[in-house]
């Protein structure tokens, strides 16, 4: 089992931020965790992190079950893309040497590498469309480069899990149409991938599975076809709205989007 949450729970002065959380993410299954701002998605990622313990159920993540194995050890074989680590990173610092980084998951590089560390991080970035960034400086990328980089470092040390917390956060419609392309490759051949978002558009084929989190409580859980219904979803958003499918995406339109306008 690459995730086993049983009846998880996170309180926070007194109030339920997460609440009676059960998942179970299986080896060859992608998830994509779909909720709004403010759902308790980004709490759900730090407790899979170990960066925050549950305050009730239990937690195991690539079959190592918390309180019974060293997370700073567990967290080396979970790659994170996430906006906050964006903000931590050196904007002088080079697009290789973030890479290489990542082998030994610090800011900034001050551990020795070799060749193969080297011809390793330069392989990512060739592979993810982005090798021409090599010697470009963090602060002179755009947005979407810099999302392309963050993947590359996250694979370095060859993570079993992939989490990818809103990374088509701030991106024009064509880069974020090329990242997710790029993001389904990654998926053919690599570790298995939990990408969070609030948009139905950015579900991509290759993502199994979708659960559905609203007001810290698992919503709908399961096989995307089966969770992405016009139904489910009206209730899920408590508006009514159509899911429609083109090409394999799901695309989500409101229904009283019309009236909406008409009414100011």
């Amino acid at each position: 089992m690459i995730i086993d949450i049983q009846q998880a729970g996170w309180e926070r002065s007194d109030k339920h931020v997460l609440n009676n959380i059960n998942w179970q993410v299986r080896p060859n299954e992608h998830w994509c965790l779909l909720g709004l701002n403010g759902s308790g998605k980004t709490t759900l990622l730090n407790m899979i992190n170990g960066y925050i313990w549950p305050t009730s159920g239990q937690i195991s993540v690539l079959g190592k079950k918390f309180g019974e194995y060293d997370l700073r050890e567990l967290r080396k074989s979970i790659g994170w893309v996430s906006t906050s680590l964006q903000q931590k990173l050196y904007g002088s610092e080079k697009a290789l040497s973030i890479v290489l980084s990542g082998k030994f998951a610090t800011i900034g590089l001050y551990d020795q590498i070799n060749d193969e560390d080297r011809d390793k991080a330069l392989s990512l970035l060739t592979n993810l469309g982005c090798a021409y960034l090599a010697e470009r400086t963090y602060d002179t990328m755009s947005q979407g480069e810099r999302q392309r980089v963050l993947i590359a470092r996250a694979l370095m040390a060859e993570p079993k899990l992939l989490i990818l917390d809103e990374p088509c956060t701030g991106l024009d419609v064509f880069a974020r149409e090329q990242l997710l392309s790029m993001i389904h490759k990654v998926a053919a051949n690599g570790p298995t991938i939990i990408y969070v978002t609030h948009h139905v558009e950015e579900i991509l084929p290759c993502f199994t599975h979708t659960m559905l989190i609203k007001q810290g409580e698992v919503f709908s859980a399961g096989a995307t076809q089966d969770v992405l219904t016009s139904e489910r979803m009206s209730r899920f958003f408590d508006v009514p709205v159509e899911i429609e499918r083109r090409d394999g995406r799901n695309w989500l339109f409101v229904k009283e989007s019309e009236s909406l306008w008409n009414s100011n």
